[in-house]
């Protein structure tokens, strides 16, 4: 006689535990204003955190508004998008934020944009908008992201925004080589690389970014130093004061280069 066997391979409604829910984390300008940022539960692509790179460098911009103000901006890898969102307000001309083409990731992106008042004239995916999310893979072809410059008859950016990204040592060239497609080659033109040593044993790795910018071309020169109150990551091996320290360094194109 054969056993009933429906059912006996399924697995139990909560075999797996859920993911986990939505967060919310919120950055307050210099102004006393306060931006509310959602994050995703959970990504393998590290997206559900508020970097404190992105902090840091959203307090630079806001510091030296000149550098972005009237400008156009370019963010990889953006997560929640604050730099991009600060950019906005500071009254970048046009910001196109950009993060893995994931629809959870693109539309908490379009979410953080809609959902901040202070950004002037925001309609989501509206041309007009000073800022708009799309998605974006490292070192492909940039063509739609330099389509959302045309209402402001520009062909490339002026600032490129890369926020705690080092740490994928795999992507390094495909990082450079967007650079390299989507940063105006103007005199001024800047791109902007803020990251923290998460790892600090690997921190030659994090490190060799730079290498190979400087191969390419590029003029690499530090703009930035900052220790945290404490390491993201309390909990994390290796050396603390590594793992408190954000550093930022700019790249730009040398003369010969520059049109």
């Amino acid at each position: 006689m054969e056993q009933d066997t429906a059912g006996l391979f399924d697995e139990p409604a909560d075999y797996y535990p859920p993911s986990p829910p939505p967060t919310s984390q919120t950055y307050t300008l210099q102004s006393g204003k306060t931006i509310t940022l959602h994050l995703v539960g959970h990504s393998p692509l590290e997206a559900h955190h508020l970097w404190n790179g992105s902090r840091i460098i959203s307090k630079h911009f806001e510091t030296h508004v000149s550098s972005v103000q009237g400008r156009t901006v370019l963010e990889l890898g953006a997560g929640a998008g604050l730099p991009s969102i600060v950019c906005a307000i500071l009254g970048a001309e046009k910001t196109v934020v950009t993060d893995y083409p994931d629809p959870d990731l693109v539309v908490n992106m379009k979410k953080n944009i809609l959902g901040c008042e202070l950004i002037p004239a925001s309609h989501g995916d509206a041309e007009d908008s000073p800022i708009v999310a799309d998605g974006y893979v490292w070192g492909a072809d940039p063509a739609h992201l330099l389509a959302h410059l045309e209402p402001v008859k520009r062909d490339r950016f002026d600032v490129l925004i890369l926020a705690d990204l080092l740490f994928r040592h795999s992507e390094h060239r495909n990082m450079i080589s967007t650079i390299e497609a989507t940063l105006s080659r103007k005199k001024t033109s800047t791109a902007y690389v803020c990251f923290t040593s998460y790892r600090p044993w690997l921190q030659h790795k994090d490190l060799a970014f730079f290498d190979i910018a400087r191969e390419r071309g590029f003029v690499v020169e530090k703009f930035l130093e900052e220790k945290m109150d404490k390491a993201m990551f309390e909990n994390d091996p290796g050396d603390e004061d590594v793992r408190k320290t954000v550093t930022g360094f700019t790249l730009r194109w040398p003369d010969e280069k520059c049109i």
